[in-house]
């Protein structure tokens, strides 16, 4: 008699599409078509931003073939005549300064802001200043262009000539006296600007803080300081990038708060103080109503550019995220 012990048949392997859709979650219709929903949402913004490249390249060969100069070191821009000559040296520096200069001004405000809230006002003050901030994002940036050119610009002279005063052997800082519609002055408004976005994103990261983390740090002996330097700022350094590269992203592309405080001219002056200057949207917003449709494919070449750079800044952001492990839950 056979006495071994049959053993019995395994159950059949699912398939790789019905192992995605179990790990997905999408083994229900509703699931599926959320799932199915979502995809194509990603697709489609996808096929937005390389439209959105093509055309901005195509069109922009179209003008820097016709180009007489350098378009990436000509100071000058005239897209008129037989011979036209424009480049992107001054819009690209005064750019890159003026958020560069923001961006200083405004992250540590913006996370000692949030801190302050999350940690250390009290609940009755931390809504009604967590309101206005709120508030301050919604304002549209003309408003705050017309308060930059009526009342900010007006009262840089003082901060202008201490910097001079004891700064000026620095070069970046000397000031000859002119009007206060510099980069210095563009860079502070674009601060104010986006200090409300970074804030925003930052305070509702350090919300999500495990209070475990903190708990455990006090229980230890830590004090406010130490809990927030050794668990919320290692917590949140992920969103803080986040929420600072959507300020940056801001400070690129603003046109009309530039356009009503700078001085535009085409020379890169040595001085932050010194007038005058020029931004890609700048540039875009003050020409493109007079141009012609050359002079409109010169300024889509431009705003190219300003595409790549705002392309450029994010993936950065995006590898610095996903190079360290503490930052892996932002990776998804």
């Amino acid at each position: 008699m056979d006495t071994t012990t049959k053993t019995p048949p395994l159950p059949p392997q699912p398939t790789v599409a019905e192992h995605e859709r179990t790990v997905r979650g999408a083994t229900r219709p509703g699931d599926r078509v959320f799932l199915g929903l979502a995809r194509g949402s990603g697709i489609f913004l996808l096929v937005i931003m390389a439209a959105i490249a093509v055309f901005l390249t195509w069109r922009a060969a179209v003008a820097i073939g016709k180009n007489e100069g350098n378009f990436l070191t000509t100071f000058e821009w005239n897209t008129g005549g037989t011979e036209p000559v424009f480049g992107i040296a001054v819009l690209a520096y005064g750019t890159i300064v003026s958020s560069i200069i923001a961006m200083v001004l405004a992250v540590p405000i913006a996370v000692a802001i949030a801190l302050f809230l999350t940690h250390y006002a009290p609940r009755r003050l931390s809504g009604p200043i967590a309101y206005v901030i709120d508030l301050l994002a919604a304002v549209p940036s003309i408003v705050y262009g017309l308060w930059g050119a009526l009342i900010l610009v007006p009262h840089m002279n003082g901060l202008f000539g201490w910097l001079n005063d004891y700064f000026r052997w620095t070069g970046i800082f000397s000031w000859e006296e002119g009007p206060a519609r510099s980069m210095l002055t563009v860079g502070i408004l674009l601060a104010i600007m986006i200090l409300p976005i970074i804030t925003n994103v930052s305070r509702e990261v350090f919300r999500q803080v495990p209070r475990m983390n903190e708990e455990a740090a006090l229980a230890l002996g830590a004090t406010r300081w130490e809990v927030i330097r050794m668990s919320v700022l290692p917590f949140g350094r992920s969103g803080v990038i986040s929420a600072s590269m959507l300020g940056l992203g801001r400070a690129l592309g603003e046109t009309m708060a530039v356009a009503t405080v700078l001085s535009p001219d085409f020379l890169i002056h040595g001085s932050l103080l010194d007038a005058g200057g020029g931004t890609f949207a700048q540039n875009i917003a003050s020409k493109f109503g007079e141009a012609d449709e050359f002079g409109r494919d010169a300024l889509i070449a431009s705003g190219l550019v300003l595409f790549v750079i705002t392309l450029l800044v994010n993936g950065a952001a995006r590898m610095i995220i996903a190079r360290r492990k503490e930052y892996s839950g932002a990776n998804a």
